[in-house]
């Protein structure tokens, strides 16, 4: 019972942020399950089978708000789908920490220019040709199944960089990310029907985490679209900006031994 709280709460404040501002679910969630000693592959489709219900909520509450923009939304969904296929696959073979150093490279650099993008208060233009989406939807899906949560950071904070309206970022962002975790969990069960998966076994022990992520995450994933509509525009900005320098920061303490 209490590692089903500890979860919920952690659930609820991982899913908040997220849907908000369109990342650190996963990358809130793996950490804490990686703090627990729990493999990375283990916590990567951990956090994922969570995330299949967390955010089919908040893809709903961001089209309800409309918050989506709909003609990003299938070039990069299908391109998400790909790269995350990949990389559960990948993962449940590899150790998933290689690949983090460069991750933490591109949040930190892409999170310094949106600060610089917001202090300017740079107005939005809309990205054209739609499919220009595709390739970082393709990296971002790879980077969310190998690092537990690389979806967010990766693709929205590259789409507000690139002039996108926050808002409609984010809601864009979220409501891709539903299909790319149903694809990226189906990856994860195929690799362990199929053997290729060896430490699967692990996902028994933590059931009741993921059912903390579960409930915790689908409370507050309704809010997701409201918050972001009524925040201001380079409020939102300033806000993905100094959330993305904290995730580079935690994530490369991780990697330094630093912290746990």
């Amino acid at each position: 019972m209490e590692t089903f709280l500890l979860f919920f709460f952690v659930g609820a404040l991982a899913q908040s942020v997220d849907g908000a501002l369109g990342m650190a679910y996963g990358v809130i969630s793996s950490s804490v399950l990686l703090a627990f000693g729990v493999p990375p592959a283990t916590a990567s489709a951990s956090v994922h089978g969570a995330e299949v219900f967390t955010t089919a909520a908040s893809a709903t509450s961001h089209v309800m708000h409309k918050n989506v923009e709909w003609r990003l939304f299938i070039p990069l969904a299908i391109a998400g789908v790909i790269g995350g296929c990949l990389g559960a696959y990948v993962l449940a073979g590899i150790d998933g920490n290689i690949i983090k150093p460069f991750i933490v490279a591109y949040l930190a650099i892409i999170g310094c220019y949106i600060l610089w993008r917001a202090g300017h208060d740079i107005k939005p233009r809309k990205i054209r040709p739609a499919w220009i989406v595709s390739p970082i939807g393709l990296v971002g899906g790879f980077f969310d199944a190998i690092g537990g949560g690389g979806w967010g950071p990766t693709v929205s904070s590259t789409m507000v960089a690139a002039g996108e309206e926050p808002r409609r970022a984010i809601g864009t962002v979220n409501t891709a990310e539903f299909f790319l975790t149903v694809a990226i969990s189906a990856t994860f069960v195929w690799s362990l029907v199929t053997g290729h998966w060896e430490e699967a076994g692990a996902l028994e022990n933590h059931a009741s985490a993921v059912a903390g992520l579960i409930v915790g995450g689908l409370i507050a994933a309704p809010f997701a679209g409201l918050i972001t509509k009524k925040v201001p525009r380079r409020a939102l900005t300033y806000a993905v900006g100094c959330l993305l320098l904290f995730l580079a920061a935690f994530q490369g303490l991780q990697l330094a031994g630093v912290l746990a």
